[in-house]
């Protein structure tokens, strides 16, 4: 069998674009209407992927072909420097390989963020995707069990979210440059740019956790460490200097601690800082990490409901 090329939306500034993606031997494609135990198997067959390493790939842009290899996960990236510039928006590029006789060409998509000053940078597990990432059992069964047009989102995230997405614009065809930056792992790609289609969530570049390729791997889906979402983040930060972020997460994992490393660090280019209760009551812990991001003159809220959230951001006037 062939193998089968994915690419993933990449990103751009005035100097550098950035593309990437895998190699998989055979195709493990998600179906989005399977039921039950056929979804089950469905999800589970994203985690028993098989990739391809030091596979020939060609990155087609601006004229010129560039040559590179996957790493050992299957996983490639091409970081080149860009002599004239791409439009601002949403951009395609192009990666082929050969097989055998054949060529295979796959088009993806970078985003070359609009001239403003406004980035916002999201987690996906309970900052908007309702996941019970805290219940372990319950999350494994909603993963398992509830396909793609099951799932739910928190009430009012998406209109926050598009609020955010046009926010400081006056034209429509202008938006925020949105990044979507999670501890799940690249296994679940497809799912999530389906599940953030269908909600009509802003179209964003999506940064995830190294790919598993075993069935044991399935079961610590997003757990372990989540230092690689804390250097992803300071990478887009770094990547973007000019620009002034949101950071959108919630109270069940580590998103409180890892924003306020990154406020800490980058202290005059976070703008606000949003943390979702996700349990009954708000956690101590957290509202100390609010009180000394405060301190910092970084804007702040701990919030239960969306509507808390927007009522917040038009206090300060990100949104109206």
């Amino acid at each position: 069998m062939k193998p089968i090329l994915q690419l993933y939306r990449g990103y751009a500034n005035g100097q550098e674009l950035i593309v990437m993606g895998h190699v998989f031997k055979t195709d493990y494609s998600y179906d989005f209407q399977k039921k039950n135990f056929k979804n089950a198997t469905s999800v589970i067959n994203q985690f028993r992927i098989k990739t391809i390493k030091n596979f020939d790939l060609y990155l087609h842009y601006d004229g010129q072909e560039i040559h590179t290899k996957t790493l050992d996960d299957g996983h490639f990236k091409f970081c080149i420097p860009i002599e004239n510039e791409s439009q601002f928006g949403w951009n395609e590029y192009e990666v082929s390989m050969k097989y055998e006789e054949e060529t295979i060409s796959s088009t993806g998509s970078f985003i070359r963020p609009h001239k403003g000053n406004l980035g916002i940078i999201s987690d996906i597990d309970d900052t908007f995707l309702i996941s019970h990432t805290h219940n372990f059992f319950k999350k494994i069964y909603i993963l398992l069990f509830k396909n793609v047009n099951d799932r739910k989102v928190f009430k009012d995230v998406v209109p926050y979210y598009q609020a955010l997405s046009s926010a400081g614009r006056n034209n429509q065809d202008e938006q925020n440059a949105f990044f979507y930056i999670s501890s799940s792992e690249w296994n679940l790609y497809r799912f999530i740019v389906e599940f953030t289609k269908i909600h009509q969530l802003p179209r964003a570049v999506i940064l995830l956790k190294d790919i598993k390729r075993g069935i044991t791997d399935f079961f610590m889906s997003g757990r372990g460490n989540h230092d690689h979402k804390f250097e992803k983040i300071k990478h887009v930060l770094e990547f973007y200097p000019n620009l002034k972020y949101i950071l959108l997460g919630d109270d069940s994992q580590h998103d409180p601690m890892l924003y306020e490393r990154t406020c800490k660090i980058f202290p005059l280019t976070v703008k606000a800082v949003y943390i979702r209760q996700t349990g009954k009551y708000q956690k101590e812990a957290i509202k100390v990490i609010m009180r000394n991001l405060e301190s910092l003159n970084i804007s702040v809220c701990y919030f239960k409901e969306s509507s808390e959230a927007i009522m917040h951001s038009k206090s300060i006037g990100i949104i109206k």
